[in-house]
């Protein structure tokens, strides 16, 4: 799972086991905490071990510090995504109890990414993590704005970063041969593929729907999408709809949804 599809999400405090329900035998609401910010990885980068999360103002003017909470401190409870629990969960007691050091431990996400060489790869926008453990499958590298709404990401293999050099994310050469996915090149290129494939079918129809297509990928095409694409996401981010979907995933991908228990055998940025 994408670690960006946390970001903005809000986390809640349940209420003490004893607590939950009020004296009318109503349910008690849970308590917010803050909002899910900026994952947090090992040093090496192999492992998302937590997130930052920021807390609301204080009385709406005083701004508060962000916290870390362990990510397998996080759980969903009914519509609310919980820590579960509040005294190992957070800060310094949650990195003893994992065993990090958080002034060691980076945050990927965001830094721009260059070579051994010092050549220019774009920047991390994403990391793909295994739900269960943490462990990262790849990093998600953009060009960024119109740029990599045209040509779309790659997807480094965590065996390519090398470290961390004056803010950015340092990786192998590697990671420049890494072909581009997503994006709309890559889309229209499926579609003429498939258009040659048919023509003897759809002749002349074929390729004036092709031109069409391709009409996308000028210069104000490629703004247009890349600006409609991110206000799309910010719309969907607002409905409760997209939040069940996301928490029927999270649960599918921690191995806490029903079909997967059945299955079962029984900080800082630079």
């Amino acid at each position: 799972m994408l670690a960006g599809d946390f970001t903005g999400i809000k986390l809640y405090k349940l209420p003490a086991q004893d607590k939950r329900i009020k004296k009318d035998g109503t349910t008690r609401e849970p308590k917010k905490v803050g909002k899910i910010h900026y994952p947090v990885f090992t040093p090496e980068g192999t492992r998302v071990v937590g997130f930052m999360l920021r807390l609301p103002d204080i009385a709406g003017m005083v701004k508060q510090p962000d916290r870390f909470i362990a990510y397998d401190a996080i759980g969903v409870s009914g519509d609310f995504m919980v820590a579960k629990d509040d005294r190992t969960a957070f800060d310094a007691p949650a990195a003893k109890r994992l065993g990090i050091d958080l002034d060691a431990c980076l945050i990927w996400t965001g830094m721009d990414v260059r070579t051994t060489s010092g050549k220019p790869v774009g920047y991390c926008a994403d990391v793909d993590f295994n739900g269960r453990t943490g462990e990262v499958l790849s990093f998600i590298l953009t060009e960024g704005g119109a740029s990599n709404a045209l040509v779309g990401h790659r997807e480094m293999p965590p065996r390519m970063l090398k470290g961390y050099r004056d803010g950015a994310m340092v990786v192998s050469e590697e990671a420049l041969d890494l072909a581009f996915s997503g994006g709309a090149a890559a889309k229209a290129a499926e579609v003429s593929v498939h258009a040659a494939a048919k023509a003897s079918e759809v002749g002349a129809k074929a390729k004036v729907q092709v031109k069409k297509g391709a009409a996308i990928l000028d210069d104000k095409g490629s703004k247009a999408l890349d600006k409609g694409s991110k206000a799309l996401g910010k719309q969907l981010g607002k409905t409760k709809g997209m939040f069940g979907s996301f928490v029927s995933e999270y649960k599918k991908a921690a191995g806490t949804s029903s079909s997967a228990k059945k299955k079962a055998p029984s900080t800082k940025k630079k």
